[in-house]
């Protein structure tokens, strides 16, 4: 398969009263069919990093931003398929009885997906429609409908169930109603987030930022879905899955450092 050389990376820009510890998940995990081939760290002051990965596998790193101004920067440059990601065709759902067990809790409520607050909702919707791809696919179709992008349309604290009824959010609030609703219907779904370049699509205007989808297990395996874009995509680079964002935050801050700044890059590397 061809592959297409991108550079990814992000930079933060703290003020900080006091020293804070804080945790980041912003490296690419370069697993399947992604490789990271050059990654680098850049800090200003100087600090001490330490890694570590969750119970998701995630890779984490840990550091104290200092008092006063601090930079974090991370860069990669990683190869990726030059194709979409594989589509589910006519992947079945399990039973619940028939799913793995490391995979029945991406069936139960989280913190932001709350599939018992919109059970009702997902089987009128959803609940008559043939029990594989095309019922999660339909999820998709009209949570893309259904909410309208804007950011600061939604918040750090809103739910799948907020963003229901305002209709309106950000990728994570696609991500987190799709996920309930496909939740509702006993299909485990997990959330999903990372680097999107724009490859062989039309470019977005807006500023480019971490984005987030879906993978739901069908047959007898995960699949990627995106109900935020709602078609298949060259490009995806993990950093991080979970039951919902607030396993796989970008930066967890122990304190109140004010965020002067946030800049994410994600582009084919034009010398690749």
């Amino acid at each position: 398969m061809n592959v297409r050389r991108v550079r990814v990376g992000c930079e933060f820009v703290y003020q900080s009263a006091v020293d804070t510890p804080a945790v980041l998940q912003i490296e690419p995990r370069g697993t399947g069919p992604v490789s990271v081939i050059a990654r680098a760290w850049s800090l200003e002051p100087q600090l001490n990093v330490r890694s570590y990965v969750d119970l998701y596998d995630n890779p984490c790193t840990r550091l104290v931003l200092p008092a006063g101004r601090c930079t974090v920067r991370y860069e990669a440059t990683a190869l990726v398929p030059d194709a979409t990601e594989d589509t589910a065709g006519n992947a079945p759902q399990r039973l619940p009885d028939e799913l793995p067990d490391d995979v029945l809790i991406f069936t139960l409520p989280s913190r932001f997906c709350l599939p018992d607050m919109l059970g009702d909702e997902a089987w009128s919707r959803f609940g008559a429609l043939p029990a594989d791809h095309m019922r999660v696919q339909a999820i998709c179709d009209y949570v893309n409908g259904h909410l309208t992008f804007g950011y600061g349309t939604s918040d750090a604290r809103s739910t799948a169930a907020d963003v229901n009824a305002s209709g309106f959010g950000v990728c994570r609030d696609f991500t987190h109603l799709a996920i309930s609703f496909c939740r509702a219907l006993n299909i485990p779904a997990r959330y999903v987030f990372g680097y999107l370049p724009d490859l062989d699509v039309p470019p977005d205007p807006a500023p480019m930022d971490f984005a987030a989808w879906m993978e739901v297990w069908l047959g007898d395996r995960w699949w990627t879905f995106d109900p935020r874009n709602n078609r298949p995509r060259k490009g995806r680079i993990l950093i991080g899955r979970g039951r919902d964002a607030s396993d796989v935050a970008m930066v967890t801050t122990f304190g109140a450092p004010m965020l002067e700044s946030m800049t994410v890059t994600a582009a084919e590397d034009p010398n690749g």
